[in-house]
């Protein structure tokens, strides 16, 4: 099977980039977890599921975190600014 090594870099560049990246999101999924946790979970634990309220809380929180990450990545893949 031929793989996607764009030109100019070899299978250990590749690899390492790879592994960059899959660091990045493993960091990117435990902020995201962390962040909705804090914000949407009640500190004293009253039952074993998440009650409606924070259900809804932390989908939206998900979302908005996504939708960021993505808007960021494509201004900086663009080489653009955020606005400010």
């Amino acid at each position: 099977m031929a793989a996607n090594i764009p030109a100019g870099i070899d299978k250990e560049q590749a690899f390492g980039m790879a592994e960059t990246e899959m660091e990045y999101r493993v960091e990117l999924f435990n902020r995201l977890t962390q962040t909705c946790f804090n914000k949407c979970v009640d500190k004293r634990y009253k039952e074993a599921e998440l009650n409606m309220g924070e259900n809804s809380c932390i989908d939206r929180c998900v979302s908005k975190y996504w939708q960021v990450n993505s808007m960021i990545g494509q201004m900086l893949s663009a080489g653009g600014r955020p606005p400010m």
